[in-house]
């Protein structure tokens, strides 16, 4: 978190749904999205975060899952919302993003307790929460003395307010995701006059050419820039995870040297790798 919050502590690697994909280099196989096993690989690949899904159950339990059903990612069906504790807890999930065809696991849903026990002193939890409960996300969070060590997102645009100042965010370590076009730079500027600075500023998706303002105003607001490389990345033109595979320098490198500082994947390990090699340079 210290490195977090210095945006000059160099480049963040940022884990999608945890490390889901094998990592054959580190004997690592592929685990279920969202899950404990998925964090433990994280740890194992030294990724600095792993970002996971929250949604609530009929019970009122926050649990560990990206869509609003369990169909994709477990032996079960149903929304997550319409379902209990316990008859989540029957389920196993799907290994890696799930679906159909993928094999069953001995991997159950976990609850955002547990994955904060797992995550203490391990990794950086971004808790990117789901539905309309971040409120008692955070005061989750906060109950277990975890709010130095998750990050915390919502969008932002222009007519948006300080947003890291305001409850329930003031509570978190804050990262507004920008929304709008050619006046992203101003949001930047908006969201960091407020009494609380948020740690860094979400890029939607945008052309690389308006990526030198977006980088500069965030360097003025001392605030890192999170880009996704996610299926055909964010920055027009980069490219996204599958070609980072092929070639790391041309879409992790070009949008290092543009600025970014945090960067999501699906490929974790890959990065890992990549930043090392370019650090230690």
């Amino acid at each position: 978190m210290r490195r977090i919050a210095d945006p000059d502590a160099g480049a963040i690697v940022v884990a999608h749904r945890g490390c889901h994909a094998a990592a054959a280099r580190l004997g690592l196989g592929a685990a279920p999205e969202n899950s404990l096993t998925a964090l433990e690989h994280c740890v194992a690949i030294g990724a600095d975060v792993m970002e996971t899904d929250v949604r609530m159950t009929r019970d009122g339990h926050l649990v560990m899952i990206h869509d609003a059903t369990v169909d994709r990612t477990t032996n079960g069906n149903g929304r997550v919302s319409g379902l209990t504790l316990a008859e989540l807890r029957d389920l196993r999930l799907r290994d890696d993003l799930g679906g159909a065809d993928a094999p069953l696991t001995d991997d159950r849903i976990a609850t955002l307790d547990e994955m904060l026990r797992a995550a203490a002193g391990r990794i950086v939890l971004n808790l990117d929460i789901k539905d309309a409960v971040h409120a008692e996300t955070i005061e989750a969070v906060v109950k277990v003395g975890a709010q130095k060590r998750v990050l915390v997102k919502a969008n932002a645009g222009i007519a948006s307010p300080p947003m890291a100042g305001l409850p329930p965010f003031d509570r978190v370590p804050f990262m507004p995701m920008l929304t709008g076009g050619a006046d992203l730079p101003l949001v930047i500027e908006r969201q960091s006059t407020g009494a609380v600075r948020p740690i860094g500023y979400e890029v939607p998706r945008m052309p690389f050419a308006a990526l030198p303002p977006l980088v500069a105003a965030a360097r003025a607001a001392r605030g890192r820039v999170w880009a996704n490389t996610l299926w055909d990345g964010y920055v027009a033109g980069v490219g996204g995870d599958d070609d980072a595979l092929r070639d790391p320098g041309r879409v992790w490198g070009r949008l290092i040297d543009a600025g970014v500082s945090m960067i999501q994947t699906d490929n974790p390990a890959e990065l890992r790798q990549f930043v090392d090699s370019v650090s230690s340079r």
